[in-house]
């Protein structure tokens, strides 16, 4: 898998998180075809930090010109929100030109709750934590792009075959 080596080291970490997005899509079942890799943090300062240290041990650097400072503060996180609109924060690796992290910072179901629903799915011998299917659904139908539409179509289908 194209991001085992990131899961895998947020796992050694203790990091916090999980799979949301088209990967999310493809770990339950759906066939879809997505470069990027959704991932919902807890952003609790703790947790948060030992995020960034660990991707960007990884070679992963913010889209953006921004400090770690300013990513870690709650305050400036919400300013983005309100004053660009910005419900991710983006994450490149310049060694890998299509591997890019997003990082929800505008989370629209509270991150206990979706921790809470997830579920593990084995990729190997790594344990993914993955949005669950129904909390899914609810986050594609907030973000309503025709790209969701169909998706929940498809996730849909997938929880009908899970209990048939």
């Amino acid at each position: 898998m194209f991001y085992e080596d990131v899961f895998r080291e947020l796992n050694k970490k203790r990091v916090d998180y999980v799979v949301a997005g088209g990967v999310a899509l493809v770990l339950h079942g759906v066939v879809r075809l997505t470069a990027d890799l959704d991932l919902i943090v807890n952003l609790e300062e703790k947790n948060f930090l030992r995020f960034i240290k660990t991707i960007e041990a990884l070679g992963y650097k913010p889209k953006i010109p921004v400090k770690t400072s300013e990513i870690l503060d709650p305050s400036i996180r919400q300013k983005w929100i309100k004053e660009k609109n910005m419900k991710v924060l983006s994450f490149y690796n310049p060694a890998l030109p299509i591997g890019l992290i997003d990082v929800l910072i505008h989370q629209p179901i509270r991150y206990k709750e979706i921790k809470r629903h997830s579920v593990k799915i084995k990729s190997g011998a790594l344990g993914i934590p993955v949005v669950s299917i129904e909390d899914l659904i609810r986050l594609k139908r907030i973000s309503g792009r025709p790209q969701d539409i169909t998706d929940i179509a498809m996730l849909k289908e997938i929880k009908k075959r899970g209990k048939g």
